[in-house]
């Protein structure tokens, strides 16, 4: 067998190294997941979520009234509304009117905004956070009050979610669950929706920063240095959705007895959301439904990027036995092979393998393999003796 070459080995390590150690590398192998998540199915069959589209953002007090009556007709015991139902003096009236209602609900849990910068003459909110939390929370978003809440009277009948997505941490990919309230790491509004749905409190979940939080179960849900959860966005797929015209009419034939052209009846098991019919990706559920289902998006571990790396650094010798042709058509089978094997990975057992550090390195062996002299016996360079001249 040829023999690597050492600058093949020093170039694929550093390779290697860079990819391991730079973040903006790291970050970068997220367009692979991309074209993962895209191109493949969630490994979750179905979540247990009833997404309710409805068209105001926020619903006036009557719309939201309705929404509520139209859910209860089905028993539920969680009822998550994402907007934040902020409205004006002149809805005084009609909002008693959704207040009646939300009496009703076993578990509501209502949008709210934090902010860093709130208003000095406001009163300070208590919120209760987690009481067993270990890590360091410098990476956490860091808020100091809260911008915006529905109305006082409703508070009282219901639980705040967060809805904040700040830039720097969330995108369709990473949907916060932690937030740093005046030093106290409380949930957002997805983890406190699922928590609700699971009957938790924070006070029986502990949350190791960078790591995971794990619930009294033994489920552990993975989470970076900044309180984020990697999600796949399909994930939403799996939850039944339906319009609020369809839930109203839904509710309307089951009180009479008739036969409903949507089965809602598991709804008692499910957790309801209610949010705005936008284009926008509803990563709130896609948290939520990973976290019932316990399917979550994994990398694989650092140990198989060293195990290619060093794979492509012991075979780059004997690639210089090919020729230029079978390299580069080989190089290609390769990177096609390795993507499809990648796709099935992640749509069986929701775990991604990176592409630019084991593709990259094997792309850089051949390209060494092809720049480099070839070995006197390989089939570039082997000399063909002519036949002798016919007496």
């Amino acid at each position: 067998m040829e023999r690597p070459s050492i600058w093949v080995i020093i170039v694929v390590l550093l390779l290697g190294v860079l990819f391991l150690r730079d973040p903006r590398f790291q970050r970068s192998e997220e367009i692979f997941l991309r074209w993962l998540i895209r191109h493949s199915q969630p490994a979750a069959k179905t979540v247990p979520i009833t997404i309710v589209e409805i068209g105001e953002n926020p619903p006036p007090p009557l719309e939201a009234a309705l929404l509520l009556q139209g859910i209860l007709e089905f028993k539920p015991t969680v009822i998550a509304i994402e907007p934040i139902l902020q409205w004006g003096e002149r809805s005084k009236d009609q909002e008693q009117i959704f207040f009646d209602q939300a009496m009703r609900v076993p578990n509501l849990l209502l949008g709210a905004e934090l902010t860093a910068t709130p208003d000095p003459d406001e009163l300070v909110a208590e919120i209760s956070g987690f009481t067993r939390v270990t890590g360091r929370r410098g990476d956490l978003p860091a808020f100091s009050g809260i911008e915006r809440q529905p109305g006082e009277d409703v508070r009282i009948l219901s639980t705040l979610g967060f809805i904040n997505l700040p830039e720097e941490n969330a995108d369709d990919l990473h949907i916060p669950l932690l937030f740093q309230y005046r030093g106290e790491v409380i949930p957002s509004f997805a983890l406190q929706a699922a928590l609700l749905w699971m009957r938790l409190t924070p006070s029986e979940v502990m949350v190791d920063i960078g790591t995971a939080i794990t619930l009294p179960n033994g489920t552990k849900i993975p989470i970076r240095s900044d309180g984020t959860l990697l999600i796949n966005p399909r994930m939403v797929q799996r939850a039944r959705r339906v319009s609020l015209n369809e839930l109203l009419l839904a509710a309307q034939q089951h009180e009479s007895g008739a036969v409903t052209a949507i089965r809602l009846e598991d709804i008692r098991t499910h957790l309801v959301l209610a949010r705005v019919a936008t284009n926008a990706p509803d990563v709130f559920a896609a948290a939520i439904g990973a976290i019932q289902a316990n399917s979550f998006v994994r990398r694989v571990s650092w140990i198989f990027d060293c195990a290619m790396v060093i794979l492509a650094a012991a075979l780059s010798g004997a690639l210089r036995r090919f020729s230029r042709v079978d390299l580069i058509i080989g190089a290609i089978a390769f990177s096609a092979a390795y993507c499809l094997i990648a796709l099935a990975i992640i749509s069986r057992f929701s775990i991604w393998i990176p592409a630019w550090l084991p593709l990259g390195a094997a792309w850089i062996s051949v390209l060494f393999a092809i720049v480099l002299p070839k070995p006197k016996d390989s089939a570039r360079t082997v000399a063909i003796a002519a036949p002798p001249p016919a007496l």
